[in-house]
């Protein structure tokens, strides 16, 4: 078991459960230069994890009483990355919110299980498996080089600039009047990314991040 006494600040998180989604969940944070505090039960796992983050504990974490020892209640933001086990789930979220966690992230299996922890007291729950998926597919099926789809239908794609868009300038292409989307901006192989301005000329070879609603993004990718 790794140190226990961990000093809680907002820039902290606590993540419960470190499979596959929660330890990159906590990988990525630390990468980031946050503290976490990890929590799971099987200590094959903890001794894993013991030189790569900040704190990791063997735990219950859908107890109370260990939670507070924990100092976990300090915590303003926690991940569960439990996803496998339903019952350890729900209760590893009620147990956090029971202990005065405001913000949790929660990993869901399937659209039931998400409701199920929205409704004990999840703020956000992610679907790893099925956000992968559809991205793939928008991958696969339209001209897009990368897609990231938010939960109000807007969504952010890289694709490559329309033929009749090289040596243009953005305001004289009208990519929002004829397509219904923003170009974030431009990014040329090798070089840095340059954000879109109305005089910004679209060179050969650019990329284009563009932003939009869901559907008029599929159709710009799909007509490039």
């Amino acid at each position: 078991m790794a140190d226990k006494n961990s000093t809680a600040s907002p820039d902290n998180v606590v993540v419960v459960g470190l499979g596959r989604f929660g330890g990159q969940v906590a990988a990525s944070l630390v990468n980031l230069g946050h503290e976490v505090l990890g929590i799971d039960t099987d200590p094959r796992i903890v001794q894993d994890w013991s030189d790569r983050l900040t704190h990791v504990v063997e735990a219950d974490a859908t107890d109370t009483d260990t939670l507070r020892q924990l100092g976990v209640p300090d915590f303003s933001r926690a991940v569960v990355g439990i996803g496998t086990h339903l019952e350890a789930s729900v209760l590893t979220v009620l147990t956090l919110v029971e202990v005065g966690v405001p913000e949790i992230w929660a990993k869901a299996i399937n659209v039931k299980h998400g409701k199920i922890l929205s409704a004990v007291g999840a703020r956000h729950v992610v679907y790893p498996e099925a956000e992968m998926g559809e991205r793939v597919a928008h991958l696969l099926t339209g001209r897009m080089l990368d897609f990231i789809e938010f939960d109000d239908g807007f969504a952010i794609a890289k694709v490559r600039a329309p033929r009749e868009a090289v040596g243009r300038t953005l305001a004289d292409i009208g990519l929002r009047s004829k397509w219904g989307v923003t170009v974030v901006g431009t990014k040329l192989p090798g070089e840095d990314f340059t954000y879109a301005r109305p005089e910004t000329v679209v060179p050969q070879g650019c990329l284009l991040i563009v932003a939009g609603d869901t559907t008029k993004v599929e159709q710009f990718a799909a007509a490039t």
